[in-house]
């Protein structure tokens, strides 16, 4: 009786542990299209990347957004091969409006840090260029949800330098950077 106590009792553990339980992150990928502004070189230059991200409990979450801006400073022939590629890491904090489920808008703000990469190449690979410098975003936008799992997204960030890749600043200064521009996109947003 008791080793019949012992098996059941086992049994019905690990059928509570192995119950499937409601997901309560919301995870989300975006890939997207933008246009980048307010920074001469770079303005109406087109850029395109992808965001995913996962809101815990609906409001608040956690985000990786990729970037990428091929001829950032101009067209490949007045400048050479160019581009900026940013990579961060995110805090995302949003209002789901008509709930986490189905149809729905969800406005949000973000904010983080990461690496924000700038290669010029000049011709011949002569008097090349690449900074890899830490910077950070804040930006914002909206989500809209058609349905349980497809909507659109639109976004504008803020992406800036800190540092000025001035070698003769004081290393022990806490200065920005002086590369900083705008970020304006589109995309399908998946949960």
């Amino acid at each position: 009786m008791r080793s019949r106590l012992k098996i059941l009792l086992v049994a019905a553990a690990l059928a509570v542990i192995g119950w499937p339980s409601q997901a309560s992150a919301d995870g989300f990928f975006s890939p997207w299209v933008g246009v980048n502004f307010a920074n001469d070189p770079g303005d109406g230059r087109g850029s395109f990347g992808l965001t995913a991200g996962s809101m815990g409990g609906g409001v608040i979450g956690g985000e990786f957004d990729l970037g990428y801006s091929p001829s950032f400073f101009g067209s490949s022939t007045a400048f050479g091969n160019n581009n900026v590629l940013d990579v961060m890491g995110n805090v995302i904090v949003g209002i789901p409006i008509g709930g986490t489920h189905g149809g729905g808008l969800r406005p949000y703000v973000t904010g983080g840090v990461g690496l924000i990469r700038s290669v010029v190449e000049g011709p011949a690979n002569i008097l090349d260029i690449k900074n890899n410098d830490f910077g950070f975003n804040l930006g914002g936008g909206v989500m809209g949800f058609f349905n349980q799992h497809v909507g659109l997204r639109g976004d504008l960030r803020f992406m800036r330098t800190f540092n000025s890749d001035d070698t003769t600043a004081n290393p022990l200064d806490f200065n920005l950077g002086n590369f900083d521009f705008w970020r304006g996109s589109i995309g399908v947003v998946l949960r």
